[in-house]
């Protein structure tokens, strides 16, 4: 397993970087839209699509989706964070539920539904963090390795509390802190590089805590539905690497909520 994890890195971590900050605009677009659809291969199976044709359908309906936007120049458009942010205030009450809520999401229909709320404004948000720098793109990136290293980390070596035993029996409420410690002093450094004042200092840094909680609630909910759906791996695409979910879960909740902080301002 770990050789694998390591042979799949070795190409992924460059095709990665060169995708993400090589390219800009319509290139840019099409490359996160491609990351995006497969992941929507792997919701399809989260959802009880499991092969077929019936499992292609979501893959293509959301390409539509994505096509649509970027033809009708919405990229850059606050609606679509606005309903990722809708959405995941949701995600969040059924995470907080499970499993006393499970009749509520459990249909397919609603599971894909689901799907279109947390791949689409993640997908306009990656395009509104690249247009607004690589810098950006770049802080939301470490922000949520930041935050998964530091909650590995202080969870190991502190955790007691469970954070949510019925979804993820690992995570704890000491590694969430782990993690929010990581990513404050995240967001001080990258204050000072960008020579920002007290104020927008101080706002950097509280939306970074709860830019990083929304990323904890990413990765539960799709910890929550593979735990509906009884597979360990979204799919077998990244092999040793759980699949494209595992690696983009945290971000489909924090990059799009990021994105509507800094076009409401956050920043300067």
């Amino acid at each position: 397993m770990l050789r694998q994890r390591i042979l799949t890195a070795a190409w992924l971590a460059p095709l990665a970087l060169v995708g993400l900050f090589g390219l800009s605009g319509g290139p840019f677009a099409a490359f996160t839209a491609c990351v995006v659809l497969l992941g929507a291969w792997e919701w399809a199976n989260l959802a009880g699509l499991a092969e077929g044709p019936p499992r292609l359908a979501p893959v293509l309906g959301l390409g539509a989706v994505l096509a649509l936007l970027f033809l009708a120049d919405m990229t850059q458009a606050q609606w679509p964070l606005w309903l990722g942010a809708l959405g995941w205030a949701v995600n969040l009450y059924w995470v907080a539920g499970y499993p006393g809520r499970v009749a509520q999401w459990q249909a397919t229909g609603t599971r894909l539904a689901m799907g279109l709320w947390v791949l689409a404004p993640a997908w306009v948000g990656l395009n509104v963090l690249r247009e607004a720098g690589a810098a950006w793109l770049l802080f939301v990136l470490l922000l949520v390795w930041g935050a998964d290293i530091g909650a590995y980390f202080v969870g190991r070596a502190l955790g007691r509390r469970k954070l949510a035993p019925s979804v993820s029996p690992g995570k704890t409420w000491e590694g969430v802190a782990g993690g929010l410690a990581v990513t404050t002093l995240l967001a001080l450094g990258f204050a000072a590089w960008r020579d920002l004042g007290a104020g927008d200092t101080l706002v950097l840094v509280v939306a970074t805590l709860v830019v990083t909680l929304a990323s904890v609630v990413g990765d539960l909910l799709e910890s929550m539905l593979k735990r509906h759906r009884g597979i360990k791996d979204s799919s077998r695409l990244l092999p040793g690497h759980g699949g494209v979910l595992d690696r983009i879960d945290s971000l489909t909740a924090a990059v799009p909520l990021f994105a509507l902080l800094l076009q409401g301002g956050l920043g300067g």
